[in-house]
């Protein structure tokens, strides 16, 4: 039994309407510019970050801060190394994955190669993180962790994993992880209730899911974890990027459908940024409807929330702290590793939906302008409690405090954590900055920063260079954008339209006030094409929204599939094609048996199997009647 989907072109009328930008009522209340203005050169902490963390020759108190782990459980046949969760551990023996496979990470993003380091190959040593019990088979916080206690605990570590897959494929034994991963998490999102027959979301508004008994954590206290939806959908929808098959595709929305219809604001910790990430992806590739307004609010506004968890507001103690991100409602509470991970999530959603290109621009120059705070050389001495150690031994400020409190015992801003070694400078935290550090550059300009949409845009190599700058100055600014060699057209994303053909080298833009422009370099000359709203140059997409409007899109079948997976002699088996219109057009289904028409016209299909062997091809078409159907 077979089925096949396709993609039909439908026809494209065309007009000059520009996207139309959707504001975040928590970044409207930021400052355009935060005051006082002082931009670090997040790739050199990046780059210093590794240095330090990463030398086993330092010496000094709780120096160094990385060894070599040559006990491996997992995989036995080579070391591993573990970092400190913070400086001053009391034991070095708990590495976790949430600290060591990001600084890893966040090193490749600044062009570091952590294959062959010093004689180390530290991205073979994060293997030790994949838990090899049959009861797990994948990433946890810990070589012998268990799942199921906390969800963003057991989620990002495979998250993590996935992302150093993209950048290191060819490594150990991480093409058996990566599928062994997918399944694990599929399984999990059907025995939550996604399926295909009928169609139906999964049911994930747990604090955690324990993999061995397949069964969830029904504890609530301290808080259920639903955001963990956003991280599922986002791990099983690169699967399928990766392998292409559609059982992963499919498990994505399932989880994706029931993250969309949460009524209330799921948002804690880092699983949510990457939701609207695999959202607004899905919507660009696949056609789906989901709520990206409603979920991006909800990463950044933190009124009904359980852990009122947002994004903060206000200057602390004459500093700008807007656009950091912890527990933001009422005394803010923020920490160094939350804002970087919900950057590396949502600087590339903005390629996919550019209608949030200026918000995202505002507060990346927010979080990014007071994300300097955590560290040591950026505030007095009396309003931090770990300075001492790295005035002597981290004299450049690599390491950040893990946290950052609004007022603490009448003294505001004041950099501290969680107290859990003898400082609070967090590697759990700081291992993260390569990913702002990969990100962020500046322009000629002081305020308008160049943000690479592409450097955490994984799984994904099949695109321009593509940069976000936002002005956030009250007229409008020139500035000089570096093109390269060859020439290139700018195209600008958010207004659909080309700003300069033919350009190389340093090409001079210009910005209206309080406006974004998405550049993509395209290059010259290239065949443009369109796929409904999709405008492409050479067959790649370079606008998922262009000034195409589609008068009506093709259905799309979202699954095919029985309710059998064996069909016995003279069997009667029901099979199901679930499709979906983004117009909200009704559908009508027609079915074939091999080639012969079947009187059926609904979307499932109650077959009697023969009493011989035999072979047969079952197909659906879907038609709304107006676009060509698709079967």
């Amino acid at each position: 039994m077979k089925s096949s989907i396709k993609t039909i072109v439908i026809f494209i009328l065309v007009s000059n309407v520009y996207t139309q930008q959707i504001s975040i009522s928590r970044v409207e209340q930021m400052p355009n510019l935060p005051s006082p203005y002082l931009m670090r050169d997040w790739k050199q902490v990046a780059l210093g970050y590794d240095s330090l963390v990463f030398d086993l020759n330092r010496t000094g108190d709780y120096l160094p801060l990385i060894w070599i782990n040559t006990n491996t459980i997992n995989y036995p046949n080579h070391n591993s190394f573990g970092l400190h969760t913070v400086v001053g551990t009391p034991s070095p023996s708990n590495a976790e994955a949430i600290n060591v496979l990001p600084a890893v990470i966040g090193a490749s993003l600044v062009g570091i190669d952590k294959r062959d380091q010093n004689g180390y190959n530290w991205v073979l040593g994060c293997e030790e993180w994949f838990n090899k019990r049959p009861e797990e088979n994948v990433y946890l916080n810990g070589p012998t962790a268990q799942s199921g206690d906390d969800w963003w605990y057991a989620m990002m570590p495979n998250v993590f994993f996935y992302q150093l897959y993209d950048l290191y494929p060819e490594t150990g034994d991480f093409a058996h992880q990566l599928n062994s991963v997918a399944d694990q998490w599929l399984k999990a999102v059907e025995t939550m209730g996604g399926s295909a027959t009928p169609w139906k979301k999964a049911s994930m508004n747990y604090r955690g899911w324990y993999l061995e008994t397949m069964t969830g954590n029904t504890d609530e206290y301290p808080y259920y974890e639903p955001e963990a939806a956003g991280a599922i959908a986002w791990l099983l929808y690169n699967a399928y990027i990766k392998t292409g098959d559609s059982k992963y595709r499919i498990g994505a929305e399932w989880a994706m459908e029931f993250l969309n219809g949460f009524s209330g604001n799921p948002s804690y910790e880092l699983q949510l940024p990457y939701g609207v990430y695999a959202a607004a992806r899905m919507n660009a590739e696949l056609g789906t409807t989901y709520d990206i307004e409603k979920m991006l609010n909800g990463c950044f506004d933190p009124e009904h929330n359980v852990r009122d968890w947002g994004v903060t507001l206000g200057n602390w103690g004459g500093y700008d702290c807007y656009g950091l991100v912890g527990e933001a409602k009422n005394d803010g509470y923020a920490f160094v590793m939350n804002g970087f991970e919900m950057a590396g999530a949502l600087v590339p959603m903005v390629r996919y939906d550019e209608r949030f290109a200026r918000a995202i621009g505002k507060w990346m120059l927010n979080l990014a302008n007071a994300s300097r705070l955590f560290y040591t050389n950026y505030l007095p001495a009396e309003n931090q409690d770990s300075e001492a150690w790295a005035y002597e031994y981290d004299p450049n400020s690599y390491i950040a405090h893990e946290s950052m409190r609004e007022d603490w015992m009448g003294i505001s801003p004041y950099a501290t954590g969680d107290n859990w070694g003898a400082t609070n400078l967090s590697l759990y935290g700081a291992s993260h900055v390569g990913i702002i550090g990969g990100i962020i550059d500046t322009t000629n300009v002081q305020g308008i920063l160049k943000l690479d949409l592409l450097k955490t845009d994984f799984f994904q190599d099949n695109a321009y260079p593509s940069y976000l700058f936002y002005n956030p100055h009250a007229e409008p600014k020139t500035i000089s954008v570096d093109v390269g060699t060859q020439l290139v057209d700018l195209y600008d994303a958010v207004n659909n339209e080309f700003l300069d053909q033919s350009a190389s080298a340093q090409t001079m833009i210009t910005i209206p006030a309080d406006e974004a422009r998405l550049l993509v370099l395209v290059p010259a000359g290239g065949t443009i094409t369109y796929a409904e709203e999709k405008m492409l140059v050479n067959g790649v997409v370079v606008d998922y929204n262009s000034d195409n409007i589609v008068g009506n899109h093709s259905p799309r079948i979202k699954a095919l599939d029985t309710d059998s997976t064996t069909i016995l002699y003279n069997q009667s088996i029901n099979i199901y094609c679930t499709a979906a219109d983004r117009d909200l057009n009704p559908l009508s289904y027609s079915w074939t048996i091999n080639g012969e028409t079947v009187d059926c016209d609904s979307s499932v299909l109650f077959w009697s199997g023969p009493a011989v062997d035999s072979v047969f091809t079952i197909q659906c078409s879907v038609s709304d009647g107006i676009a060509p159907p698709v079967s």
